[in-house]
């Protein structure tokens, strides 16, 4: 009666063309930035390819979505998706700090760098990811997959934007100390997405509660629907992919209903919090032994 089926829409199209056309255009970046000896182009490949990564991550996700549930993984492969982001993050972190660290070396000697190729491959950066922006427009406010690919995007044409002023300002003023100063600071970005990436790796691998999610409004919300007297054992995590668990105890004083009770609580979760695949236990009564442990933190 509730159906699980939570891949919406068609979005692997999107994903394989906006990855796909970042992962060449990274190529070709990070070629150019080899041959002309630029830090600004080669760190700004760098933070392409960690997005490459990211936008990857996010494909497989949609993919790996439809893939259906097995006797062993009764939850699919979305799991995965959560684990494949420790390893991107560990390897960013240590390209991000291996080019600072070239960068700060360079600041005091900059070599002779030729700018306009600097200027040209970062410009064509911006196009490249400001068209990935707009071909994950759609629908990215209510999918969350889409809304983190849409927001990297126009983080990395901002990115490009650094490495085109660079560019310029070498260019028509000959600072030639703003090829290893962009590098610096394109570095220093990597490094704390890197990290902050790590951090909600982490707590997603701990089966913490998604960032975006208030666990006291959800409860509050399941306490104020009718017949329902309390609420306990509440466990909300990601299961990858665009997947939100839920599990709850609910007491209710009466079973009138019960079945359209359960279809417009699981729709309302989806609706209002994003939680796709709830999953509740009706106990009847007016009171229930688990509510003295329902003020602990922990839900036990």
């Amino acid at each position: 009666m509730h159906g699980h089926d939570h891949f919406h829409g068609s979005g692997t199209r999107a994903f394989a063309i906006v990855t796909l056309a970042n992962l060449a255009y990274t190529v070709v970046e990070a070629g150019y930035g080899f041959a002309t000896d630029s830090l600004a182009l080669l760190s700004d490949a760098l933070h392409n390819l960690g997005d490459v990564l990211g936008l990857g991550l996010a494909w497989g996700a949609a993919v790996l979505a439809r893939r259906a549930p097995t006797e062993r993984h009764t939850y699919g492969w979305r799991r995965a998706t959560l684990l494949s982001p420790l390893a991107n993050a560990v390897l960013l972190v240590a390209f991000a700090g291996a080019l600072s660290w070239e960068a700060v070396r360079r600041l005091g000697a900059p070599p002779q760098i030729p700018a306009m190729p600097v200027v040209v491959v970062a410009a064509i950066g911006i196009l490249v990811n400001l068209g990935g922006a707009w071909l994950m427009r759609g629908g990215h406010g209510r999918d969350l997959n889409r809304r983190g690919a849409y927001l990297h995007l126009i983080a990395d044409a901002g990115v490009s934007l650094a490495a085109v002023l660079a560019g310029l300002g070498m260019l028509w003023l000959g600072w030639e100390w703003l090829d290893p100063a962009t590098g610096l600071l394109v570095g220093a970005v990597v490094a704390l997405s890197a990290f902050g990436l790590l951090r909600d790796a982490f707590n997603a691998a701990m089966d913490a509660v998604p960032a975006a999610l208030d666990q006291a409004g959800v409860r509050a919300w399941l306490q104020a629907q009718p017949g329902v007297s309390a609420v306990h054992h509440v466990h909300i995590w990601s299961l990858g992919a665009g997947e939100i668990a839920m599990t709850a105890h609910l007491v209710r004083t009466g079973s009138d209903g019960h079945d359209a009770f359960l279809d417009h609580v699981h729709r309302e979760l989806d609706a209002r919090f994003g939680i796709n695949h709830p999953t509740l236990q009706v106990e009847f009564g007016g009171a229930c032994l688990h509510d003295r442990d329902d003020r602990a933190p922990h839900g036990h």
